[in-house]
């Protein structure tokens, strides 16, 4: 059987750092098997304390994997002719999500990460991210914390610029030499085109410190890179914020956020 362990699901490298207690391995929430080939799912304690929340991503869960099963099995089918050493290698695809940030005790951050090893010359993470809305009950995004959010408009361009230099400067930390910032400048002032986007921790209780922008690899720089995350603090979103997003944001980042490894 395969354990959900949050360090593995994530990668050493993934931006979604988990403190150790949490990396301890547990059993999946939910569990696919077929012969040599397993999927599974897990939610953190968080999650499991919000009943509604939790039944909208069982069900998601759920359909995910039982997809993911079925592809995985089909793909199996055209390695009949392989070696057995190789047709037999066991395949898994994992998926976790973890409650990064509730706010406001409506809004709860979700990352959602993935892994998957099909016996290729490694295996393959990524993550994305998903904003839950306790009081409606439903999924959102972060529009209505913004009086706009046009592609190419004030707000997508002041963020892109955030994104832009905060990834920088990580990118020259770990090659200092001669960093490729060639994906780094295409990045596009589009809500839907930056990246995942996920709701950051603050020092004052009950608020949210900004913004984190979530890159998995390839996403901005070469597979060995790993994964980038860029922080844009909410002083740099305060002109473009309507009321809800004013009550929602201040204070400042955790210092074991701004720790976390990128």
């Amino acid at each position: 059987m395969i354990r959900f362990s949050p360090s593995r699901l994530l990668a050493p490298a993934l931006l979604l750092a988990v403190s150790c207690a949490a990396a301890a391995e547990q059993k999946p929430d939910i569990l696919l098997k077929a012969k040599y080939t397993e999927v599974a799912v897990s939610f953190d304690n968080e999650i499991k304390t919000d009943a509604p929340l939790l039944k909208h991503l069982t069900a998601a869960g759920k359909t995910w994997a039982s997809k993911t099963l079925k592809e995985l099995v089909e793909q199996r089918k055209d390695m009949n002719d392989l070696p057995a050493d190789i047709r037999n290698r066991p395949w898994s695809s994992e998926r976790g999500y973890v409650q990064s940030a509730l706010i406001a005790n409506r809004y709860a951050s979700i990352v959602r990460s993935e892994f998957s090893y099909t016996g290729g010359a490694h295996p393959n993470h990524g993550s994305d991210t998903l904003l839950w809305d306790k009081q409606a009950g439903k999924m959102i995004s972060i529009r209505p914390f913004f009086t706009e959010l046009a592609d190419g408009g004030p707000a997508m361009a002041a963020i892109r610029n955030a994104v832009v230099a905060d990834l920088k400067v990580e990118k020259k930390k770990r090659d200092s030499d001669n960093p490729d910032m060639s994906l780094v400048d295409a990045l596009e002032p589009k809500l839907l085109k930056i990246g995942p986007v996920s709701l950051t921790p603050s020092t004052s209780a009950g608020k949210s410190s900004g913004l984190t922008f979530h890159y998995n690899p390839y996403a901005v720089g070469a597979y060995a890179e790993g994964d980038y995350t860029a922080f844009v603090p909410w002083q740099t979103l305060k002109p473009y914020l309507s009321a809800e997003g004013t009550a929602i944001f201040g204070g400042a980042r955790p210092p074991d956020e701004s720790d976390k490894p990128k």
